[in-house]
C-alpha cells in the first residue's frame, strides 16, 4: 500500500473519529437534529470520508471496502445538493455504518503493518 493510500484511509479514520468525539456520550438523534453547527461537522466530516475513499480508489480500485460507491454518492449529495441532506439518513450512516466502515478500515490499515513487519 502506498503512502497516499494509507494518508486516505488514515483521514477517514480520523474523521470518523471525530465525529465520536462530536457526539460524545450523547448519541441522540434529538440533540444532533436541534444542534446545526453539530449537523454541519458531521456532515463536513462524512464530505471528508466521501472525497478520502474515492481518491483511494483512485489509486488502487481493489481496495476491499464496502459501500464505496454509497459512500462516495453522499459526499456528492451533501457537497452538491446540501438542501437535500435528510438529517436521518444521516444519523443512520453515522450511528449503523461508520463503526463498520472504521472498522474495515483499521483492519486494511493494520494488515498493511503486518506485511511490512
Amino acid at each position: 500500500m502506498t503512502e497516499e493510500i494509507r494518508k486516505c484511509l488514515t483521514d477517514i479514520v480520523v474523521s470518523i473519529d471525530s465525529i465520536d468525539g462530536y457526539l460524545a456520550n450523547n448519541r441522540s438523534f434529538q440533540v444532533y437534529q436541534t444542534n446545526k453547527m453539530l449537523r454541519r461537522a458531521m456532515e463536513r466530516e462524512l464530505e471528508i470520508i466521501g472525497e478520502a475513499t474515492n481518491n483511494a480508489l483512485r489509486l488502487d480500485s481493489a481496495l476491499s471496502i464496502s459501500n464505496t460507491r454509497r459512500i462516495v454518492d453522499t459526499r456528492n449529495r451533501i457537497i452538491h445538493a446540501y438542501d437535500a441532506v435528510n438529517d436521518t439518513v444521516v444519523w443512520s450512516i453515522v450511528i449503523k455504518h461508520l463503526p463498520i466502515l472504521k472498522g474495515e478500515i483499521v483492519q486494511l490499515l493494520e494488515n498493511t503493518n503486518d506485511s511490512v513487519r
